[in-house]
């Protein structure tokens, strides 16, 4: 199985707060970026729950890192593929 393209993941969010679908509920969507690029940071909350999703990026020499904050990286992976 290709590892995702984390990158590419992070970059079908728009900057800045939006809202989107996922796994059947609403919820609100912040992405910022950093440093020229290399340093990226997504937060998600249900809107109307209680579920949220954190995770920072690195662009790092060796490649992209995945940074989750308090959360299986399966659990970003998975917002990060399914939202709408």
């Amino acid at each position: 199985m290709r590892p995702p393209d984390l990158l590419a993941l992070f970059d079908r969010l728009p900057e800045g707060w939006s809202e989107v679908t996922h796994a059947g509920g609403s919820w609100g969507v912040s992405r910022v970026v950093r440093v020229g690029g290399r340093q990226q940071s997504v937060y998600a909350e249900e809107l109307g729950g209680t579920r949220v999703v954190s995770a920072n990026l690195y662009l790092t020499a060796s490649g992209p890192l995945l940074k989750p904050c308090e959360m299986p990286a399966e659990v970003v992976l998975e917002f990060l593929v399914g939202w709408v």
